[in-house]
Parts: structure tokens; C-alpha cells; sequence
């Protein structure tokens, strides 16, 4: 299963924070995507997955977006 989950316009630590309260919804497995356009994404999504167990599936720029796919643990 893969959620989506579109965290533009929000700024740190607001993406994070709402990644997190979607991945609690999820079973181990399940995939979100997650976009952002926050430029502390890019330390603090890896960051938050390494942390918290998660896998960082893949990133990858958008424009001024990046989208994140993360694994949940």
C-alpha cells in the first residue's frame, strides 16, 4: 500500500511531523510519498527515516519540489 502526502508550503519541522503522524496509520511495508519544497527537507527527511527506523526508498528533485518515498519500518 502507498500513501501520498503533500507537505508544500509547509516549513521544518511541519513536514516531518506530519510524515510521522501518517506513518503511524501504516503497517510495516506500507510506502508514503512525500512532497516537499521545505529546503531543510533534504537533512531533515533522512534524518527523521534514519532515526526512526524507516527506509529511505528513494528522493528525487521535482523542480523546486523533492519527492520522498519512505518505507515504513
Amino acid at each position: 500500500m502507498t500513501e501520498e502526502l503533500d507537505a508544500t508550503g509547509l516549513l521544518c519541522p511541519l513536514p516531518v511531523l506530519k510524515a510521522r503522524k501518517r506513518l503511524m496509520g501504516l503497517t510495516s511495508g506500507d510506502q508514503l510519498r512525500v512532497l516537499t519544497d521545505d529546503p531543510a527537507a533534504i537533512v531533515d527527511v533522512p534524518h527523521f527515516c534514519n532515526e526512526a527506523g524507516h527506509t529511505l526508498v528513494s528522493s528525487d528533485a521535482s523542480g523546486d519540489a523533492m519527492l520522498w518515498v519512505i518505507r515504513k519500518a
